[in-house]
């Protein structure tokens, strides 16, 4: 099953104001090699996915809002909003103007946000009782 986006890339781009594609541009390089990832353009922004949606980057006035949800809460002077918790996972925002603060840490968030939302964030972290399948919920006993 494949998800097609609203848009392509080059259509939500043509009426973006000019700090977004850069910005897109060095977060989908640090990204791109994920086995699965989905990039979604719509009206709104960009929805990055895999299975679910793992991180979101909306346009604003002056800067691009990239948001992530991890299963924990930074603690990180680079958050743009108070840190959002629903369930078990916490949605992160990093206002970003620059491109340039698209770094190695905030990559790793975002695949670490890739890996929980696709269910494979305890292989990713090499957790010695991380599952073979990552869609089964850990608290599930195999009776079956």
């Amino acid at each position: 099953m494949t998800c097609e986006p609203a848009l392509s890339i080059d259509e939500y781009f043509a009426n973006a104001r000019p700090f977004e594609r850069p910005v897109f541009d060095a977060v989908h390089a640090g990204i791109q090699h994920l086995d699965g990832l989905i990039v979604d353009p719509l009206g709104i922004g960009i929805l990055l996915k895999n299975g679910p949606m793992f991180a979101e980057l909306r346009a604003k006035t002056k800067w691009v809002a990239v948001g992530f949800s991890l299963g924990r809460k930074l603690e990180n002077g680079r958050l743009s909003r108070k840190v959002v918790d629903y369930g078990h996972k916490y949605f992160h925002v990093i206002n970003v103007a620059d491109p340039e603060v698209i770094d190695d840490e905030l990559i790793e968030w975002l695949i670490e946000a890739y890996h929980l939302a696709g269910g494979t964030l305890r292989s990713y972290r090499n957790d010695p009782e991380a599952a073979g399948d990552g869609m089964v919920p850990d608290d599930v006993d195999d009776l079956f």
